[in-house]
C-alpha cells in the first residue's frame, strides 16, 4: 500500500517549496525498526591499485534517499546522485518508476577516488550498512522490483569483484539468508528529479528518514569509523 503525504522541502536559495511525494508505508502502514548493520569481511578480491582520479559505481538497494545518504558520508566519495537504472530513458521518472513496471530500480551513482577508497570497500559498505541484501524486491517498508538489490557494474573488473564478493559472503554465511543481489550489465543510469537529491540531509525530521535512514548513518560511523566523514558531499553544492 502507498500513501501520499505532503512534505516541505527547501531549495538552495532557502525558498520553501511544497510538493507531494509518494512514500511507501508497508502493507499495514507500520514503520519497522531499522536493522543494525552486519559486520562482514572485506572482499578477498578487489580492483588493482589505480592512479586514476575518479571511478564510477552504481548501486541499488531500496529507496535511494538512504543509499545516497550513506555514500555521501563515505570518505573518498566525491559525488553520490539518486537516480534510476535498469530501464529506458523515457520511463526514468519517479511517478512512472513507482508503478514497478519499468525495469528501473531506484539507484545511486557513486563517483569516488580509487586512490582513497576501493570499489571493494564500497561494496562492503553497500552490503553491510546501506541495505539488507537478503530482501527480494523489497527493502524495509518498500515493496516492488524498483526497490530490488542490484549492482550495475561499470567495467568487467567491477563485475568480477562484485560476483566474487557475493559468492564469498554466501559461502561464509555472513547473513542469515542467501544474498539475492542481482548484477545487471550494460544499463544506463539516469539522474532523479532535483527534489530527491540530498533528501536525507535536507529533511532530517521526515518520518521515513528518521526511522529508516538516519540509523544507517549512525551504523556507518560505528562500523566503519575510518571511512566516515561527518560533513556529506552534496549534489546541490556542486550545481
Amino acid at each position: 500500500m502507498r500513501r501520499f503525504m505532503t512534505v516541505a522541502m527547501f531549495g538552495f536559495a532557502a525558498i520553501a517549496v511544497t510538493m507531494t511525494v509518494i512514500v511507501s508505508a508497508g502493507m499495514t502502514g507500520r514503520w519497522p525498526a531499522q536493522e543494525k548493520a552486519r559486520i562482514i569481511p572485506p572482499p578477498s578480491i578487489d580492483e588493482p591499485a589505480s592512479q586514476a582520479k575518479s571511478e564510477t559505481a552504481v548501486f541499488a538497494g531500496g529507496c535511494f534517499w538512504g543509499v545516497q545518504g550513506v555514500f555521501q558520508h563515505v570518505k573518498g566519495v566525491s559525488r553520490a546522485v539518486s537516480g534510476y537504472a535498469g530501464g529506458r530513458r523515457n520511463t526514468a521518472h519517479y511517478e512512472v518508476v513507482t508503478q514497478g513496471t519499468t525495469g528501473h530500480a531506484e539507484a545511486v551513482q557513486v563517483v569516488f577516488d580509487p586512490r582513497q577508497i576501493s570499489y571493494g570497500r564500497l561494496l562492503q559498505v553497500f552490503f553491510s550498512v546501506a541495505h539488507d541484501p537478503t530482501q527480494l524486491n523489497r527493502q524495509g517498508p518498500d515493496r516492488g522490483t524498483q526497490y530490488r538489490s542490484t549492482i550495475f557494474p561499470a567495467t568487467p573488473e567491477q563485475e568480477r569483484v562484485a560476483r566474487t564478493y557475493i559468492a564469498q559472503l554466501n559461502e561464509a554465511r555472513a547473513f542469515d539468508s542467501a544474498i539475492v543481489t542481482t548484477i545487471e550489465l550494460n544499463r544506463e543510469f539516469y539522474e532523479a528529479e532535483d527534489y530527491h537529491q540530498d533528501f536525507l540531509t535536507r529533511n532530517p525530521t521526515h518520518r521515513y528518514i528518521v526511522v529508516n535512514d538516519l540509523p544507517k548513518i549512525d551504523e556507518l560511523k560505528r562500523v566503519f569509523p575510518g571511512l566516515y566523514r561527518a560533513i556529506p558531499v552534496l549534489v546541490g553544492s556542486m550545481r
